[in-house]
């Protein structure tokens, strides 16, 4: 799996086909249909990609209600994926912490919606 090798090197174009952005969660509910523990996100990235869904295995350290309003980081331009009854069209973005569990990446100030990661 490409990722797990830090030694293994991408050109620069690579990167750049990866479209990173920010986006405000509008809601975020509980997904009991998931194999794991997850929560359903909508997601609010602003003008031109509007609002998007996605699912996120995030329980450990977050509940829906602290979600609302939070912003996130996410590939937007990855195929929808159908994940139980739920068609996920975002990879929202962690990092596992100490156990394994998602920490949600995020920028330390608040910016506009839709920015790029560069």
């Amino acid at each position: 799996m490409a990722g797990k090798d830090p030694e293994a090197q991408i050109g620069f174009d690579d990167f750049l086909k990866v479209d990173v952005r920010v986006g405000t969660i509008l809601t975020a509910e509980p997904f009991p249909e998931a194999r794991k523990p997850a929560i359903k996100l909508t997601i609010d990235f602003g003008e031109p990609i509007g609002v998007k869904k996605s699912s996120a295995q995030i329980t450990k350290h977050y509940t829906p209600e602290a979600l609302v309003g939070r912003q996130v980081m996410a590939v937007v331009n990855f195929p929808p994926r159908q994940i139980g009854p739920m068609r996920s069209e975002v990879l929202t973005l962690g990092v596992p912490d100490a156990e394994g569990e998602v920490v949600l990446l995020r920028p330390d100030i608040e910016v506009p919606k839709g920015g790029r990661l560069y």
